[in-house]
């Protein structure tokens, strides 16, 4: 990971003209779980293993979690620069998530002109956030059977968008260095990654923080990485490779904050319920129920948190490996993960309360009945006494 104070704009002359992919990712919780036995077929189309092809920089034993894929039929829109065709892809995690790619060419001739492409309007005025949620609930829908524990209703997805320039970054037929050539456009990267149209009036603080996580293999390639967009310039054929890991760090994100979502419900429920406690045979029974949610939310975060670290395992590929610790840390995993194993702890307090004050009412209405029966004991006794 690179970090940079602030660049003078330097003089390199910009290419005649940038092509490459812009690529929308949403992800979606829709289940506690995904079965493993899915159809054949979803909306139409045949279910695959995904794969995806190991570069020249990655080793052998290079492995990527390989979930259950389709790939629909593409859309045919006419966009912010004339008829454009729309690839989609769909991903189904067993976490219980999916993940939504939309995938759309450009050709632009400033490297500002891709302003227009980080939410782009078409003619038929349904934007692509309003396809991908549609999409996500006709797949909620025709996956039912083979949900564990469904949501009732789709919350908002964790969009990201992620900008590939394919084409070489050379002037003349001279080439340009992909650090220089960041250096030459830091302001305008950044207005289009934080989506800012005027890129003159960015603060050359916003800038350089926009900009600051970058990463580079060789001297033509760059991965500029922030928290709602990424802009990566490589060749076509080592794109996918990056697109799938930052796929995999954003439906991370999306499972940590629907898991967060969760615990604070179970942990408002919980001190509700120890509130009222003591009272009436309600108010226990409610106790007890919220003992046995507490167990279960326990066991079902240790199986996401395996869940959630398996699927980014990759070994091998140290280039990989620093593109995640990047996202990572752009979109906060750690300290969302702090922050629901803090809950758990409360989670963990409150659950020794309330079995601490069930084994206290067993225990009370335990001498209880030995006191009852001691006293029946004495008054058969004297009874049988006379």
């Amino acid at each position: 990971m690179t970090t940079t104070a602030t660049h003078p704009q330097a003089t390199i002359p910009a290419p005649a003209r940038y092509g490459g992919t812009v690529s929308y990712l949403y992800a979606f919780d829709i289940a506690y779980e995904i079965s493993r036995n899915l159809p054949t077929t979803l909306l139409g189309s045949t279910v695959a293993q995904f794969q995806i092809d190991s570069n020249k920089r990655a080793p052998r034993q290079l492995f990527f979690y390989r979930p259950r894929m389709v790939r629909l039929p593409p859309l045919e829109r006419f966009g912010p620069n004339g008829p454009v065709r729309i690839d989609r892809q769909v991903k189904i995690f067993p976490v219980g998530a999916i993940s939504i790619v939309f995938t759309l060419p450009f050709g632009v001739e400033h490297i500002s002109d891709l302003a227009v492409y980080h939410d782009p309007s078409f003619s038929t005025g349904r934007s692509l956030h309003d396809e991908a949620i549609a999409l996500a609930e006709q797949l909620h829908t025709e996956l039912l059977p083979h949900l564990v524990r469904p949501v009732s209703r789709i919350a908002d997805e964790e969009a990201y968008t992620v900008f590939s320039i394919t084409t070489p970054l050379e002037m003349d037929g001279k080439h340009v260095a992909a650090e220089d050539w960041l250096d030459a456009h830091r302001r305008t990267v950044a207005a289009i990654l934080t989506e800012e149209r005027d890129a003159d009036h960015l603060s050359d603080q916003e800038a350089d923080e926009s900009t600051s996580r970058y990463l580079s293999y060789y001297d033509h390639d760059l991965v500029v990485i922030d928290w709602d967009a990424a802009l990566i310039v490589d060749e076509s054929r080592y794109v996918d490779e990056m697109i799938y890991l930052m796929e995999l760090a954003n439906l991370q994100l999306a499972e940590l904050e629907a898991y967060d979502r969760i615990l604070d419900d179970v942990v408002d429920r919980a001190y509700r319920d120890l509130a009222r406690r003591g009272g009436s045979w309600m108010s226990r029974w409610t106790g007890a129920r919220t003992l046995r949610e507490l167990r279960e939310i326990r066991v079902d975060f240790s199986r996401i948190t395996d869940e959630l670290s398996n699927i980014t395992k990759f070994f091998g590929d140290w280039h990989l490996a620093r593109i995640y610790q990047a996202l990572a840390a752009r979109f906060h995993l750690t300290d969302w993960q702090r922050t629901n194993d803090e809950k758990l702890k409360t989670l963990d307090e409150l659950y020794q309360l309330l079995q601490s004050d069930r084994n206290n009412r067993y225990m009370l209405v335990l001498e209880a009945t030995i006191v009852l029966l001691f006293i029946i004991d004495l008054i058969m006794l004297f009874r049988s006494g006379h």
